[in-house]
């Protein structure tokens, strides 16, 4: 894992981003609500870290993700990477920044073709972007050494492999045209644990040789641990809390990063049976009808009044730690010593 010291650049600024999508009902397909997959995210991500992207299924991780590379169009707001807004530029355009902006599905079998050898499958990008076909061939063999297969599996097809190899299949295709920033949308979260560990330490070493930024979402809190160097927390569309990785793990300072974080197992088993967890109750509201105020606060167990009537503003507790929450709890506090108080 590459440690960012001293943050320097800037490689891809993310400003009030929302994506919306149309729910529609009725024989003409009448527009009569919106999904607010993403409301509102605003983050920078450094050049040459890994950030983090957590939070539970639905939360609009997934759809953060394709909007940066602009797989789902983004409803406002704007993307800014090497000097253009993602948001607004035309396809052409669009079509030369994927040379530098690259993605890594969650499915690796869904995401490669059947029906093409594994070596045209990681030269398609070459090939599209103007390098001939003999020379796109030779780097999809290197390529495929890099990431631990050999030149020789090329001729064969996606079928024939383990889901870990599929998965370095894709990682190998997404660094054909030499990016500067890949989007890794939970690449091991169809993996065995053993494979996962594997795949993560080559991300890492590719990392180092590549000189890659990375954007890891995931909603394994104990990779996002091993492979990040800050990690941003999302709960309904929103960002929550957004600090480094030491900080979110050890100094957590919203309510649902602090059950989030009470939900990773232990494994010596007598401290997991002694240890209080925080069970948070009911479900994750509908973003299509999301709550007034705080997102959270349905579910939270010390909101007041005032997280229904007032949307929270991220605020920077500390240098490089943001969070979103009108009552942050302060370094030291657990929300299992504040449920109950008066505070509740």
């Amino acid at each position: 894992m590459t440690v960012v010291e001293t943050p320097t650049k800037t490689i891809l600024s993310i400003k009030d981003l929302k994506t919306y999508f149309p729910i529609r009902a009725g024989v003409f397909r009448k527009v009569v609500g919106q999904v607010h997959a993403v409301d509102g995210i605003s983050l920078d991500v450094i050049a040459g870290e890994t950030l983090g992207i957590v939070g539970e299924s639905g939360c609009g991780k997934s759809t953060l993700g394709k909007s940066i590379v602009r797989l789902v169009k983004p409803t406002s707001g704007s993307i800014m990477f090497e000097g253009h807004d993602v948001v607004t530029v035309d396809h052409d355009t669009m079509q030369g920044l994927r040379r530098q902006l690259q993605m890594v599905f969650q499915d690796p079998y869904a995401s490669l073709n059947p029906r093409h050898p594994v070596h045209e499958i990681v030269a398609e990008p070459m090939i599209i972007h103007g390098t001939s076909k003999a020379e796109a061939r030779e780097r999809a063999g290197d390529l495929l050494r890099a990431v631990g297969l050999l030149p020789e599996h090329g001729n064969r097809y996606p079928h024939e492999f383990s889901g870990g190899q599929r998965q370095r299949i894709g990682i190998a295709r997404s660094l054909a045209l030499r990016p500067k920033l890949i989007v890794l949308d939970e690449p091991v979260s169809a993996l065995d644990v053993s494979i996962q560990a594997q795949v993560v330490n080559l991300l890492e070493a590719l990392q180092e040789e590549y000189d890659l930024t990375y954007m890891f979402i995931a909603h394994d809190l104990s990779v996002v641990r091993h492979i990040s160097d800050r990690v941003a927390v999302m709960y309904l569309g929103q960002l929550a809390e957004l600090a480094s990785r030491d900080d979110i793990y050890h100094k957590p300072a919203h309510p649902y990063t602090h059950s989030l974080l009470s939900a990773i197992p232990v494994p010596d088993p007598d401290i997991e049976a002694q240890r209080k967890r925080i069970v948070l109750v009911g479900d994750i509201p509908s973003p299509a009808n999301p709550p007034s105020g705080c997102r959270f606060r349905t579910r939270c167990p010390i909101a007041q009044d005032r997280c229904a009537a007032e949307v929270p503003q991220p605020v920077e507790i500390r240098t490089g730690h943001m969070v979103a929450c009108h009552f942050p709890l302060d370094e030291g506090q657990t929300l299992v010593e504040l449920v109950g108080s008066s505070r509740r």
